[in-house]
């Protein structure tokens, strides 16, 4: 085996961001969702719901919507001495903490401070480093009335950041279309601010109760989310936005990650790794090499290059598509390529 030492000219380090589909379909916008119904039997539901985008048995777990509220309502009471600990409370300061890093701020969407919430939390495994703002677009349909939102990043420059990382808000408008400015010049509802957040480096979604509940004249969408009261009984409004995100059939996002390349070149010049080392070449009689051609005009067929560090363990491999011919009258330079 012949090693030469990588001069360090020889390795070139690179780094592109990659765009990926989120949808375990594989394609940017997925039409069809599905609930597990066994999990609508356990006590989870009361938490949240699991969305696929076929029959959950056969699939695998796509987002979780869940409901938020400052003060738990909707929701049946931990303990019935104290009424507002409730599945809501307990996921709206799970976001607080999340999101904002304090327990005592609150959410502002676009100028309004909204009490409640719809959380999409995407799995983990679906996107990844990060969401890719500027290709979000969901359509939400309750009953005859329906609003397609985006996020505002191909019309506001200016990136607002929170404790999780990146914040995008949320409009009315298409992807296409841009931006729809018929109920106020941002894109925002009339009464109750933008639509939500999109929180790209954590994978969170966050629409804003009020305004899916606001009138339709005011760019919502008439949720009816079960406010006001400790519930005795769970509401599981979350179930509200998942009917309807299944009515809108139409869920476009896409993903984004960098992807860092180490580029190795590996130069073979005239001189070098000509002879084999393998000892059938060596007659184990004489000392001597076995064909006389290989002594005036040597050749080998390289077939694998190894990356090895100093104490001579072999860190990586690369393959050839196909024998490399190798003597004095050629030089040989392969690219090798690392992805991490």
């Amino acid at each position: 085996m012949s090693f030469v030492r990588l001069d360090p000219r020889d390795v070139v380090v690179s780094s592109e961001a990659v765009s990926t589909v989120v949808w375990s379909t594989n394609t940017p916008t997925a039409t069809t969702f599905e609930k597990s119904s066994l999990q609508q039997l356990t006590s989870t539901a009361n938490y949240y719901t699991n969305v696929y985008l076929a029959d959950p048995e056969e699939s695998d777990i796509q987002f979780a919507i869940a409901y938020g509220d400052v003060y738990g309502y909707g929701e049946i009471p931990f303990n019935p001495t104290a009424p507002y600990r409730t599945p809501s409370s307990t996921i709206y300061n799970q976001m607080r903490n999340l999101i904002l890093g304090d327990e005592e701020n609150t959410f502002d969407f676009g100028g309004y401070t909204s009490e409640h919430f719809y959380a999409i939390t995407m799995e983990r495994s679906r996107y990844g480093e990060k969401l890719m703002p500027g290709t979000f677009e969901l359509k939400l349909t309750n009953g005859s009335d329906s609003i397609s939102i985006i996020d505002d990043s191909s019309v506001n420059d200016v990136v607002k950041f929170k404790e999780s990382g990146r914040v995008v808000e949320l409009v009315l408008g298409t992807i296409d279309g841009g931006v729809d400015t018929t109920y106020n010049s941002n894109g925002y509802t009339n009464k109750s601010g933008s639509y939500g957040w999109m929180l790209p480096d954590v994978g969170v979604i966050l629409l804003n109760g009020s305004a899916l509940d606001s009138a339709v004249a005011d760019g919502g969408l008439n949720l009816g989310t079960i406010r006001g009261s400790v519930s005795t009984i769970s509401n599981k409004n979350h179930n509200k936005v998942f009917d309807a995100i299944e009515a809108g059939a139409s869920f476009t996002l896409r993903a984004e990650e960098t992807i860092t390349s180490n580029y190795i070149f590996c130069r073979a010049r005239s001189d070098e790794f000509n002879y084999s080392t393998n000892p059938s070449m060596i007659s184990g009689s004489t000392g001597d090499i076995r064909y006389e051609d290989m002594i005036y005009s040597p050749r080998t067929y390289a077939t694998t290059i190894g990356i090895y560090n100093d104490n001579n363990d072999l860190l990586a491999v690369a393959k050839m598509s196909k024998p490399l011919q190798k003597d004095f009258t050629k030089e040989a330079l392969v690219r090798i390529k690392l992805d991490f």
